[in-house]
């Protein structure tokens, strides 16, 4: 390069003073801290069993029996959620290691309470009677604490780390394809932040994991390199077979994205030239999955007794249950619109920014999209099968005070689709779209309840009338725990590391500039 023309450092882009490693690190650690600070101190089904995995290394949860209404017993056996257990044995594994600190607190706060009796806020401050009815069932069995705790540690340890890799995923992608890191950093933060990905990281939840591992799987396979023309890098087709195989394991909806990716596989192997196409290839891929299978039903069997039947076979009637089997019925149209655009878990309610995903069409025959054919046909049939699923999956219905969730794993794809948009738009319709995407994905989070009023619409009003917040200041806040505290200096604090974050520690030495 002409040293004439080389610019002063302190003057350089941000982005421009890391090697393309050190932004992945970068965004990495970004997003892990933003999805954490935005914990939600939901106590969910998933993290029972992982609880149990953690204490004794068994997914019965009969110590938990009668707190969650998706538990139930089977007679000999004990009592189980009635849903896959990927997400348990995630959550497990940081709780494990971290349980010795964890009981230590737990022993030290109830040991208080046992010392000094003496009157305590026992009510929690919600207009929903169930949730007061839990806290005071977990308080009467000395959990409540623990369950705060091991919600933290798997959201903090677990979910926020995995989705901030999904982050980096999309950001190597984008720069793969359009050779921008301004625009690939960029993107990959709005994909971070602008939509669900942020809502569903916040607790422990197995429909953003697949979404994620579907995503890998997916990276894995296509493996596009910026290098020898742009010539395709050979893929990784164990490991791909293994994050495939997991969304089973994280949820029967992963059957979708099990037939998608093994489509895509398949495509991806007969691209290959013909001396380098080794049949042994799908076998390993093959393989994967299968170890998958035989984690879920080694689980089934010693859970249920029967290592094929799903949870949903054994649970007590419920809403829902008795439309076709056990739930799952012929697509809804009904059902189908509500997944996208209803007011309390639609997909382009909850993240407007999706909504650019409808004008692809007006770039699909041209030359200069960022993705070819067999991506757009992947990414097209994936997303088109989940809604279809969701839409026959009549527990969608019950959605309507949880949120977005069951269309969760099409996020990484559709994005894909509204990153090709987004970077043929002028820059400043762009930001516009970006800057206000953003801001409504994260009143979403910071205030949660979708049941009441306009559902999504309502995080947008309370929180920019009342300010913002922190889902697990304002439980605290609930319980009597502490007074009435802003989330502004957390906030600010926040913002204060990511700076340094990004300023400090840039290396120049091998990064060219034009």
């Amino acid at each position: 390069m002409d040293e004439s023309r080389r610019v002063p450092e302190n003057r350089l882009p941000v982005w421009s003073r890391f090697t393309d490693r050190g932004i992945g690190i970068r965004i990495f650690i970004t997003c892990w801290l933003v999805f954490t600070l935005h914990f939600a101190t939901n106590t969910v089904r998933e993290i029972y069993p992982a609880l149990s995995l953690g204490d004794h290394l068994s997914f019965d949860v009969t110590e938990y029996s009668g707190l969650h209404p998706d538990i139930f017993e089977i007679p000999g056996r004990g009592s189980f959620i009635n849903n896959n257990p990927g997400a348990s044995i995630i959550g497990a594994i940081p709780y494990a290691v971290l349980r010795p600190a964890t009981d230590r607190i737990v022993e030290r706060v109830q040991a208080a309470r046992a010392a000094e009796p003496r009157p305590e806020k026992t009510d929690y401050d919600t207009i929903y009677p169930l949730a007061q009815e839990f806290l005071q069932k977990a308080r009467e069995r000395g959990v409540d604490v623990k369950f705060g705790l091991a919600a933290g540690i798997m959201q903090a340890f677990a979910m926020a780390p995995i989705s901030a890799l999904g982050v980096v995923a999309v950001f190597w992608i984008l720069l793969t394809l359009t050779g921008s890191r301004r625009m690939s950093i960029m993107l990959s933060l709005l994909y971070a932040f602008a939509t669900p990905i942020f809502y569903r990281t916040a607790q422990l939840n197995q429909n953003v994991l697949l979404a994620n591992f579907a995503l890998f799987a997916f990276v894995l396979l296509w493996r596009p390199s910026r290098h020898s023309g742009g010539d395709r890098q050979r893929p990784y087709y164990f490991l791909a077979g293994l994050c495939t195989g997991w969304t089973v394991v994280l949820d029967y909806s992963g059957l979708v994205a099990v037939a998608a990716l093994g489509g895509y596989a398949l495509a991806r192997w007969t691209s290959e030239p013909s001396n380098s196409r080794k049949l042994y290839d799908l076998g390993k891929f093959a393989f994967g999955i299968a170890l998958c299978a035989a984690v879920l039903m080694a689980y089934q069997w010693t859970s249920f007794g029967n290592p094929i039947l799903p949870p949903q076979s054994y649970m007590p009637a419920a809403h829902y249950t008795d439309l076709g089997y056990r739930g799952f019925s012929l697509p809804q149209f009904d059902l189908l619109f509500q997944t996208a655009f209803g007011i309390r878990y639609g997909l382009f309610t909850s993240a407007p920014i999706l909504l650019t995903v409808f004008f692809v069409p007006l770039w699909l025959t041209r030359s200069n999209r960022i993705l070819e054919n067999r991506e757009m046909v992947f990414i097209l049939s994936f997303t088109a099968l989940f809604f279809a699923f969701c839409a026959a999956n009549q527990y969608g219905r019950m959605q309507f005070n949880s949120g977005v969730r069951h269309i969760v794993p099409v996020v990484p794809f559709v994005f894909l689709l509204v990153a090709n948009v987004l970077l043929r738009l002028p820059v400043i319709l762009a930001a516009l779209i970006g800057v206000l995407g953003t801001y409504w994905s994260w009143c979403l989070v910071m205030y949660r309840d979708v049941e009441q009023g306009f559902g999504v619409f309502e995080s947008v009003k309370h929180i920019t009338l009342e300010g913002f917040r922190l889902p697990w200041l304002t439980t605290l806040e609930r319980m009597g725990f502490i007074n009435a505290s802003s989330a502004i200096p957390l906030l600010v604090l926040s913002g204060a590391i990511i700076w340094l974050i990004w300023n400090i520690g840039g290396n120049v030495e091998n990064v060219e500039f034009s």
